[in-house]
């Protein structure tokens, strides 16, 4: 399964849960509580990316637009319209998509346009003060994440702000400094060996992929640099073994 179609099936199938990985925001268990304090726990992250945001980045920066690139069901979506004029979520899938509409509509939200992403960010046509994007790249292949990263990029006005996070090793690549051990080589199969393709489907029941891939801190420094930022503010992040860092910087 594509890791776009294992996402359109995350969002079908147990979208909060696909955000946030804690047993209490499996579907089949989900409580108005337990919801609740989904949405609450995006508002604490909005209020913190804001206080780094001026403490670190620009102590008068008010963003009056904001796109949140990996918005799944909204969580940082309906904190950010509270913020700015201009709300932008964009997702891979549209099943996550149709659940932030529905969530930015019980909550009386009307200042957001939700538009279905793809590497190349096709439907945006403007500039923003605020790029955000956070527990997402992870999820996505570096060879497709780079070309969106610097995509993005592009997307931030000059003296606009970018806060992303990507992840970058495993706590158990401690023997080898944060580097991934070298892979053993394949074995070699004849003919005989080769099995049919494992069709793009998954069993009843089964959760999707989710995959975690680490990123190269040179290329993000170097496509950086790039697009005219000067200096920049990191915070480590752990969820659980998956090692990270949320960058923040301003586009000159």
């Amino acid at each position: 399964m594509s890791t776009d179609s294992a996402w359109e099936e995350w969002g079908r199938q147990d979208p909060y849960f696909g955000v946030l990985t804690e047993p209490k925001y499996r579907k089949s268990v989900l409580t108005a509580e337990a919801k609740k304090e989904f949405f609450d726990v995006g508002q604490a992250h909005a209020e913190y990316l804001m206080h780094m945001i001026k403490q670190r980045i620009d102590p008068v920066f008010q963003p009056q637009s904001i796109l949140d690139f990996g918005c799944g069901v909204g969580r940082l979506v309906i904190p950010f319209a509270r913020l700015a004029a201009e709300v932008v979520g964009m997702d891979v899938s549209s099943a996550m998509l149709l659940e932030t509409k529905k969530n930015c509509d019980e909550q009386g939200i009307d200042n957001v346009q939700l538009f279905m992403s793809d590497d190349e960010l096709s439907l945006l046509t403007r500039q923003f003060d605020l790029i955000h994007s956070y527990i997402v790249f992870q999820h996505i292949s570096p060879d497709r994440g780079r070309r969106i990263f610097g995509n993005l990029l592009r997307h931030i006005r000059v003296g606009g702000v970018g806060a992303i996070h990507l992840t970058y090793s495993k706590s158990n690549y401690e023997d080898t400094h944060g580097l991934a051990p070298p892979l053993a080589p394949p074995p070699i199969m004849s003919t005989t060996d080769i099995s049919p393709p494992i069709p793009d489907a998954l069993p009843p029941g089964a959760d999707p992929e989710m995959q975690m891939n680490p990123y190269h801190m040179n290329e993000v420094l170097f496509s950086l640099q790039s697009a005219g930022v000067s200096r920049f503010h990191t915070e480590f992040t752990d969820h659980g073994g998956e090692l990270g860092v949320f960058v923040f910087f301003q586009k000159s």
